[in-house]
């Protein structure tokens, strides 16, 4: 799932500045998970705007609604009704869905009220860890099902450092090395021979730094025009 969290309510009225009343906006798939962008958080963000602008005699009249999912266009479709009467839509949906909005309704401004943060695991409740960062070449069949791109912060591919000491990271101490997790894994499952294997050096095209991405899939691809 999509990891965020609410900015600070300080930033957030920065970005109201000149705004007399806002559509806040929550997400109710990731974010609602996450505690951040949730009916509950939209709630509590849209009281505490409104309480906190009335008393710097800015006050800020926020209207409050939900979209299940804030990154496809069909759920917000019923927003463009009402949304002449207002300045801008604050959004507590991740970075796609506030895009999603300012593409689908680009005469409106759009504010983010939340820091997407990573693709993440509820560890516990209340915790969310990285786990994925979306590198587009998934080696988690060779690695135990433990991603070392995103678990070990060098993104090694054969093995741990030299600062890793009985299985904690030398980054933090309060962080498992990911390799030695790995090991364990691959020696559990029969094929820690497997690790004597050298991986090549990444290929990082299919990643964020080879630029930005897209999938396409013919198979299911809406025709437009006529034309595929």
């Amino acid at each position: 799932m999509i990891v965020a969290e609410q900015k600070p309510l300080n930033e957030i009225k920065s970005m109201l500045k000149g705004c007399k009343k806002v559509l806040a906006v929550g997400c109710g798939t990731c974010v609602t998970v996450c505690f951040a962008g949730g009916k509950q958080e939209v709630g509590i963000l849209s009281a505490s705007l409104r309480m906190s602008t009335d008393l710097d005699g800015e006050a800020v009249n926020i209207d409050e609604t939900m979209v299940q999912r804030q990154c496809e266009k069909e759920y917000n479709a019923p927003l463009e009704a009402d949304l002449e009467q207002y300045d801008a839509i604050l959004s507590l949906g991740c970075g796609v869905g506030v895009q999603s909005l300012a593409q689908q309704f680009p005469g409106k401004r759009i504010l983010p009220a939340l820091n997407t943060k990573f693709m993440g695991y509820p560890a516990e409740h209340g915790v969310w860890e990285e786990r994925c960062q979306g590198c587009g070449n998934c080696v988690l069949h060779i690695t135990g099902g433990i991603c070392p791109v995103s678990r070990c912060p060098k993104s090694l591919f054969n093995g741990p450092c030299g600062g890793s000491q009985s299985g904690i990271c030398e980054v933090d101490e309060e962080t498992e090395c990911a390799w030695h997790r790995i090991c364990e894994n691959q020696l559990n499952l029969g094929l820690f021979d497997e690790m004597m294997e050298i991986q090549p050096a990444k290929d990082w095209s299919s990643a964020r730094d080879g630029g930005h991405r897209r999938i396409v899939r013919e198979d299911v691809r809406i025709p437009h025009d006529g034309k595929a």
